[in-house]
């Protein structure tokens, strides 16, 4: 697939001088997580409680760390981008925290009042089509192409607008920089014709558990079918390896 070609070429120039592997380190690892994994897989190297629920972490030991920490990224994974994002709580992450979870992303902007509220609906479509325990592990989340205006609080009052302030929907913004990246690495181009308006792709992007772009679904209130399935795939693939 051609999309996915010129992926893999911006991705490996993006981390052409990194190391692409994450390390196994020697001895006891000690990592914590939320009870209720309020942010997907997210683990923790110190003691504490939860940003989010704020219940306490609960160390997690065995083989379960082991197989977390040699996890290897493709140079095709979204997770060597080394962007800082905030969501619409205010919290900070990296886009690797969300590893373990298959992504469903697509990038708007909160103040739009033509393509991006079809993209939102076709968004709501593709979850409504999920199954309960396919949700369990999928991610809604959507990315600011105006980052200036969509702010955590801006954000957090479209979630809640749109009766998206729970999960599986997740709503992110970074630097116009940044934001620039993640869209040349999914393909998207975008461009501001005016102080409240941007031209932009109408593309719905899916990613599995490791980053990897498996689909992409292109136009507004097209069939949604081989974005369930594909996105069913990722579910089943992530299962397996479990």
């Amino acid at each position: 697939m051609r999309i996915r070609y010129i992926v893999s070429i911006i991705l490996l120039l993006l981390v052409s001088c990194k190391e692409n592997n994450v390390k196994v380190q020697e001895g006891v690892v000690n990592v914590y997580e939320c009870p209720m994994h309020c942010e997907g897989n997210k683990m923790y190297e110190e003691a504490g409680v939860c940003p989010v629920c704020e219940m306490d972490l609960k160390l997690v030991q065995g083989d379960s760390v082991k197989e977390t920490a040699s996890v290897k990224i493709s140079e095709m994974s979204i997770f060597n981008l080394n962007s800082r994002w905030t969501n619409q709580n205010g919290q900070d992450l990296h886009l690797k925290d969300l590893q373990g979870e298959v992504l469903v992303m697509v990038m708007i902007y909160t103040s739009c009042k033509a393509a991006c509220p079809r993209l939102v609906a076709d968004m709501r479509n593709i979850e409504k089509r999920l199954t309960a325990e396919a949700k369990e592990r999928v991610k809604m989340i959507f990315v600011s192409i105006d980052p200036e205006i969509d702010t955590p609080e801006r954000l957090k009052v479209f979630a809640k607008e749109n009766y998206m302030d729970a999960d599986p929907w997740m709503f992110l913004r970074s630097t116009e920089e940044n934001t620039r990246e993640f869209a040349a690495v999914v393909a998207i181009s975008y461009k501001e014709i005016s102080p409240i308006d941007f031209s932009h792709s109408n593309i719905i992007t899916v990613f599995d558990q490791h980053g990897e772009m498996v689909f992409q679904q292109e136009g507004l209130g097209v069939n949604s079918d081989q974005t369930v399935k594909h996105i069913n795939d990722a579910v089943l693939k992530l299962k397996k390896e479990l």
